[in-house]
C-alpha cells in the first residue's frame, strides 16, 4: 500500500536548506516513500510500500551529514551536541525525524525520517488494499459507535497508526475527543478535537511533560472520547481505570504480536505505574476494561493488514488471560510475483454484547462472521 506525503512544509527544503539536503531532495519529494534512513553519509534506505531499498543517494562525507543534521535541528530550535547526542524533531509538513550522533552511534550521524499522509486512509481506502475485509469494517464501526474499548496491537509498521486514523473517523461528529501522543502522529478528522503531545525535559531538565500527566489533564477536559497513540508506560493503569470507571469508547495502540501479548503488555505497563496493586487486582481491571484487540502485522511480502480480531473474555480460574478470537486472516500461499494471498474470514462466533448490541438499535445480525 502506499502513501501520498504531505508538501504543506516545502519551505523546509527551500533556499540554503536544499543545499545541505541536496543528496535526499528527490527523496524528500516522492511521494510514495514512508521513510527515509540515513545510516551514515554512504548508506541512504527508503521504505517504500512497505519493503525496504538500499539507494545510490550518498552525502559527500561526514561533515556533509553533520551540516544537514544541523540544518534539521536549527529549523526546530534544538541543538545537536556531544553531551546531548539524540534530538527528535517534527516538520512542518508532520514528518517525523529521530537524529543519534556520536558519540552514541558509532555509525556517524544516523537520520530517520518518517513521512505521514497528506490524506489519512479511511477505512475504505484499507478495503481497498486488501488490509480488512466488508464484515471486519462494519463490525469495527459498530464497536466504535458502541463506546467500546479498542486496543489496536502490532509491531513498528504494522499499520498501527493508519487503522486508529481510519477507525477514530467512525466516533460521531458531535463528541469531544481527547488526543494525547508521544509525538504527533494522528490525524483523525474530527471537528471537536484538542491534541496534546507529550514534552521532553530541556537540557536542564525543566518543563518535561510525560503523557501520564496529560492524560490527568485530559480527563479534567470534559472528553467523550479519549485516544493515545500509544501505550508505553504508567499512563496504561490510569487509562485502564478510567475505561472501568466511565470513560467508554477509548482508543490506543500498543506494541504486540498477538491480542493474548497485547494484554500482557498493558498489565506490565501498568506494573510501571509502581500504584502498589497486586498482581490480580491488575490482570482483572485489564480484562475488565479492554473489549476488543484488532491485531495488525506487515507481512513479508510488504503488505499490511489487520490479521485479527479478538474480544477480550473473562479471565480463566487461573487468573490468566483469556480472549474469543472472531475474524482472522487465512494465509492462503503466495503469487508467483511472491505477493501473498489470503482471505479476512469471520471465524461463526459473535461476540458477547450480541444481545446488548441489539438492545441499542445495532443490526449486528447484518455482519457476517462465518
Amino acid at each position: 500500500m502506499s502513501f501520498g506525503v504531505s508538501t504543506k512544509g516545502k519551505s523546509f527544503v527551500d533556499g540554503a536548506s536544499r543545499i545541505f539536503l541536496a543528496p535526499v531532495l528527490p527523496l524528500l519529494d516522492d511521494p510514495t516513500i514512508t521513510e527515509i534512513m540515513i545510516n551514515g553519509p554512504n548508506a541512504v534506505y527508503i521504505e517504500r510500500r512497505g519493503k525496504l531499498q538500499k539507494t545510490a543517494h550518498k552525502f559527500p562525507d561526514e561533515n556533509a551529514l553533520q551540516s544537514a543534521a544541523n540544518i534539521i535541528c536549527q529549523f526546530v530550535g534544538k541543538k545537536l551536541t556531544e553531551d546531548a547526542p539524540r534530538v527528535d524533531a517534527r516538520l512542518p509538513d508532520g514528518s517525523r525525524v529521530h537524529i543519534v550522533a556520536p558519540p552514541a552511534s558509532h555509525s556517524g550521524v544516523c537520520i530517520s525520517i518518517r513521512r505521514f499522509p497528506a490524506n489519512p486512509m479511511s477505512v475504505d481506502d484499507l478495503l481497498k488494499f486488501g488490509a480488512l475485509s466488508v464484515a471486519m469494517r462494519d463490525f469495527l464501526k459498530l464497536a466504535v459507535e458502541m463506546h467500546l474499548n479498542i486496543v489496536v496491537a502490532g509491531g513498528t509498521g504494522s499499520g498501527k497508526t493508519s487503522l486508529l486514523n481510519a477507525i477514530g473517523r467512525f466516533i460521531p461528529k458531535e463528541e469531544r475527543l481527547l488526543v494525547i501522543e508521544d509525538t504527533l502522529e494522528l490525524q483523525i478528522d474530527q471537528e471537536h478535537s484538542v491534541r496534546l503531545e507529550a514534552q521532553a525535559p530541556d537540557e536542564k531538565g525543566r518543563g518535561a511533560v510525560p503523557i501520564r500527566e496529560l492524560f490527568h489533564s485530559a480527563l479534567r477536559m470534559r472528553p467523550d472520547r479519549i485516544v493515545i497513540g500509544e501505550v508505553r508506560g504508567g499512563e496504561a493503569l490510569d487509562l485502564v481505570q478510567a475505561m472501568t470507571s466511565g470513560h467508554s469508547g477509548a482508543l490506543a495502540t500498543v506494541h504486540a504480536t498477538s491480542p493474548l501479548d497485547a494484554l500482557r503488555r498493558l498489565e506490565t505497563l501498568c506494573l510501571y505505574a509502581d500504584s502498589g496493586l497486586p498482581l490480580h487486582a491488575v490482570r482483572t481491571q485489564v480484562s475488565s476494561a479492554m473489549h476488543l484487540i484488532v491485531q495488525t502485522a506487515r507481512l513479508r511480502d510488504g503488505s499490511r493488514k489487520v490479521t485479527g480480531i479478538a474480544e477480550v473474555m473473562d479471565l480463566d480460574e487461573h487468573d490468566n488471560y483469556t480472549v474469543q478470537p472472531l475474524f482472522e486472516f487465512k494465509f492462503m500461499g503466495l503469487t508467483p510475483e511472491g505477493m501473498i494471498q489470503g482471505q479476512h474470514r469471520g471465524l461463526g462466533v459473535k461476540p458477547s454484547f450480541t444481545e446488548e448490541a441489539l438492545s441499542q438499535g445495532y443490526d449486528i445480525n447484518a455482519i457476517d462472521f462465518s
